[in-house]
């Protein structure tokens, strides 16, 4: 079990699990309503061949608050934190609104940023393009008596999954409780929403983005755009998937990473 480091950045305390080990430091960021510590898995399936150190991003996890929830704040941290961690240039793995700050961060700062890794995302986060940008989360329950009570009020709120959202639960006192809130939720969400396509289409290193084929996050017309319009990137479907990948399969995507790690390692310098 990987328990939590701390760093300072720009005044605010960000949490992060360091997986630890050999290989190339990867930085793994989730999305909305994610924490660190749901790369584990992913973790465990590069051990020997990556480095996983994954923050809990502004608004997340047990790192500390936040006003701002715009893209140039979630990729200035992310910057911030390879610079102080000492870890970059490193493979950036983003999930979903993760994966939107990890081009951002490629298109903005290219020396933190050896190879990108984008899981179940595209460069644009809108209508029509993307049928279902934003989940409406206002009003949800954040707080029950017990751990199970808190999972069967968020699946009757319209959770897709609650076992992703209870990831982020903590028992305090004499009740379980989140550790976001949902109108932050909101906000994050929010804010990245737009077209992309300038930061996805600004960087020149190593891509791999990987599609889950059950989900509706990322169309297949546009992931396979992606491929099309940016050189050095490859499309990798998994059809049994939803939009959590690393869940679904783990087995499939650490072999996915692993490869991509290898074939961006044989590319000359």
């Amino acid at each position: 079990m990987h328990g939590y480091s701390r760093t300072r950045i720009a005044g605010r305390t960000v949490c992060y699990t360091d997986f630890g080990g050999r290989g190339v430091p990867l930085l793994a960021l989730h999305g909305t309503f994610g924490r660190g510590s749901i790369f584990a898995g992913l973790a465990a399936g590069l051990s020997g061949r990556a480095r996983v150190v994954a923050p809990d991003q502004r608004g997340h996890g047990a790192s500390d608050g936040a006003d701002v929830f715009t893209r140039e704040a979630f990729v200035e941290d992310a910057a911030l934190f390879l610079r102080e961690l000492e870890i970059g240039p490193a493979v950036v793995f983003g999930h979903s609104l993760g994966g939107i700050t990890a081009y951002q961060l490629a298109a903005r700062h290219p020396d933190l940023v050896s190879g990108l890794v984008i899981e179940d995302v595209g460069p644009v986060m809108r209508r029509p393009e993307v049928e279902h940008p934003v989940l409406d989360v206002r009003g949800w329950p954040d707080r029950a008596p017990t751990r199970r009570a808190l999972a069967e009020r968020i699946e009757a709120a319209g959770a897709p999954d609650s076992d992703y959202f209870m990831r982020s639960a903590v028992a305090e006192d004499d009740h379980w409780r989140l550790l976001f809130d949902w109108d932050t939720m909101m906000a994050v969400q929010e804010g990245g929403l737009g077209d992309w396509w300038d930061d996805w289409l600004g960087s020149t290193c190593p891509a791999l983005v990987m599609r889950g084929g059950r989900s509706t996050l990322l169309p297949v017309a546009l992931a396979e755009e992606m491929v099309r319009r940016r050189a050095n990137t490859r499309l990798v479907e998994f059809p049994a998937a939803g939009h959590w990948i690393h869940d679904d399969d783990p087995e499939g995507v650490a072999h996915a990473v692993a490869g991509f790690l290898d074939d961006s390692d044989d590319e000359p310098s």
